[in-house]
């Protein structure tokens, strides 16, 4: 610790920071386990010195000073080794002695992030607890000329399709003509979004891997999951169960060397290719894997040398423009799998989405969008990027479906959100909104962490260094001292809790609608909303 005497500019009190670590004296017994889990050394053991004044029974003589020295825990107050709140001393404590408390005040750190004049840099998301989608309503209640369904009896298709639709003119004509036929896939609406194998510990991706598996041989689930940035492990790329992954490449290609290469041995056809071209965290700019994650494994999957930081460019480099781009890597890539397998490309929500949107449907080969909103999260991003750009997921996405509507390709075009979906724990009702604005589904990442794997950060700018590589969870560290608290078969039952309980509860959604042959996409007229604004611009009801 900087003795007390040292004053800087940059020196803060505990009342500062935006977590003050709480400690018991009575109840603490100095064994340690809270200084050797904290990630980011945020406390360590001092020796205190207190001094007592002792006077005996009618001052027979003068008062004295009594000094006692005892050791205790003390709380680091530099911006780097400030407390981030993500309670791990509380969760490892015996005794209930130390835990970490939300300062009351507006904290000052973030005045001091900035040292070395590198701006301040985050894992996870934006720190807003705000979202339109929570105020959302499902006000159309089916009664008597329209008879509810009973949510627990009848049998629901709870389906989506991933992959460019023909309309039915086009597809008997095609079809009689043995011509060449868009692939589709039949998915379940809640897809895994890309989070690498890198940007997640070994445990965490194994476990999420397992969950899907489960939930597609045994459930008969198809719930699909998206690799990321950063190639595939090659035991996965040549098992039967690629079938259930979606293989993203960005900006970067990292991975996509060992992908070409297993392309002769691979025993099924991955469920689809998204291309990246953007996410919500960071809009306009590319990945980045950090080195301190870069290890023996990732730079051999990655093809790169081990410990060097990855940063992915903000565009392909390779095209002139989005537009050449979109449409020259969508067929180059349905070229390699003999046009087979859907491709798609994602982007940042942005008030241009319209203009990808419309080139899209003028190339057959293109299969969807999938589109990111503000609130998506990432493994490392720029403070300013994630709290300060970006356009909300919930608008951008009924644009989209009107734009489709106005142009006739409503059926054609299928659109997938994501962003904050569920970041508050509203999941279903999250994804039901949104599927009504317009969405033939949704992708989800945090949600996933938070409820598969306990990750500890919140919308209160809570633990938040994903980018490190010190997450006190293992679910995005590259050290296996981490990783190992980390149980992948625990991980997996998570997984298939979470979809048990979203099934169950889209389900309860949608009976009250009436509607069971397919999923209400584009549906409005059965949502409400209180704020009049909001109601105008996601064009939807206002109700009070």
């Amino acid at each position: 610790m900087e003795s007390v005497g040292k004053m800087t500019p940059s020196t803060l009190s505990r009342c500062d920071l935006p977590w003050r670590i709480v400690w018991d004296r009575e109840a603490c017994t100095l064994c340690g386990r809270c200084t050797a889990v904290c990630p980011v050394r945020s406390i360590e053991l001092g020796v205190h010195r207190k001094r007592f004044i002792q006077a005996a029974v009618g001052l027979p003589e003068k008062p004295g000073n009594v000094f006692t020295v005892y050791h205790g825990i003390d709380q680091r107050t530099d911006a780097a080794h400030a407390c981030i709140g993500c309670g791990m001393c509380d969760l490892v404590c015996p005794n209930g002695a130390i835990r970490p408390v939300r300062t009351a005040e507006v904290d000052k750190l973030r005045f001091h992030v900035n040292q070395g004049g590198a701006p301040r840099r985050r894992g996870g998301r934006r720190n807003d607890p705000r979202s339109v989608l929570d105020e959302i309503k499902f006000i159309r209640i089916s009664m008597l000329t329209d008879p509810a369904l009973d949510a627990g009896r009848h049998d629901f298709e709870l389906r989506t399709l991933l992959g460019r639709i023909l309309p039915a003119e086009e597809l008997v004509k095609t079809t009689s003509e043995k011509g060449w036929i868009p692939p589709v896939r039949e998915i379940y609406p809640l897809i895994i979004g890309g989070m690498s194998f890198g940007a997640l510990s070994p445990n965490m991706w194994e476990g999420l891997q397992m969950g899907v598996a489960y939930l597609n041989e045994e459930r008969g689930m198809p719930v699909r999951i998206c690799t990321g940035e950063g190639g595939c492990p090659p035991r996965l790329l040549r098992s039967r169960f690629l079938k259930y992954v979606i293989l993203q490449i960005a900006s970067g290609y990292f991975g996509w060397d060992e992908i070409i290469h297993a392309l002769p041995e691979m025993k099924e056809d991955p469920c689809a290719i998204e291309i990246k071209y953007g996410q919500g965290a960071k809009p306009g700019d590319g990945g980045l894997l950090m080195w301190y994650k870069v290890n023996k494994l990732i730079a051999a999957i990655r093809g790169v040398p081990q410990g060097i930081s990855l940063p992915s460019p903000p565009t392909h480099q390779t095209k002139y423009s989005i537009e050449e781009s979109v449409a020259k890597m969508i067929q180059s890539m349905a070229m390699v799998w003999g046009f087979r397998v859907p491709v798609y490309p994602k982007i940042s929500a942005t008030s241009t989405t319209l203009a990808v949107l419309n080139n899209l449907t003028r190339n057959p080969y293109a299969a969807a969008l999938a589109i990111d909103g503000e609130d998506g999260g990432t493994g490392a991003a720029y403070n300013v990027s994630m709290n300060h750009m970006g356009h909300p997921i919930a608008s951008n996405i009924r644009d989209a479906y009107l734009n489709l509507v106005k142009i006739g390709k409503q059926n054609e075009i299928p659109l997938f959100a994501g962003g904050g979906i569920g970041k508050n724990g509203n999941l279903t009702a999250n994804a039901a909104a949104l599927i009504m604005l317009g969405a033939s589904g949704v992708q989800i990442g945090k949600h996933i962490m938070q409820a598969a794997a306990g990750c500890l950060g919140s919308e209160s700018d809570r633990c938040n260094i994903c980018n490190i590589g010190l997450c006190p969870k293992g679910i995005t560290s590259q050290d296996p001292r981490l990783y190992r608290r980390l149980d992948p078969e625990q991980v997996a039952e998570r997984v298939v809790d979470v979809y048990a309980s979203f099934d169950q509860e889209l389900r309860k959604i949608m009976a009250p609608l009436g509607r069971s042959t397919s999923l209400p996409i584009g549906m409005s007229d059965a949502l409400g909303i209180a704020d009049a604004a909001a109601a105008a611009r996601l064009q939807i009801r206002h109700v009070l």
